[in-house]
């Protein structure tokens, strides 16, 4: 996991909000009201839970590699935390989400 560092930036939990925010950034505010640009709520949930699954699968194959004695412990470790870091994440953001949609429903019309 060392050698695979390259930057002090991996490290931080909001390492891939750069992406986003070059990608807001490079929007000119040319589009009309309604317009799609390209990248939506929906569209960053969903890479969000993709990363999320890609994370638990290295880990479960890891552990497996592990089990057979092909990949050494610390490696283990570091993949199972990382999985469970982002499945923490996933289970607060979707308890974010819920409570906001029931706080939705609770308003009167």
């Amino acid at each position: 996991m060392i050698d695979s560092i390259t930057q002090i930036s991996s490290l931080s939990p909001t390492r891939n909000l750069k992406e986003l925010v070059e990608t807001s950034s490079s929007l000119n505010g040319t589009l009309a009201p309604g317009e799609n640009a390209g990248m939506n709520f929906a569209s960053v949930l969903g890479g969000m839970a993709t990363d999320t699954m890609n994370s638990l699968k290295f880990a479960e194959v890891k552990s497996f590699e592990g089990i057979q004695g092909k990949a050494n412990t610390r490696e283990v470790v570091d993949a199972v935390l990382q999985a469970q870091q982002s499945l923490n994440t996933a289970i607060a953001l979707r308890d974010k989400i819920v409570n906001a949609y029931l706080e939705v429903t609770k308003m009167s019309i």
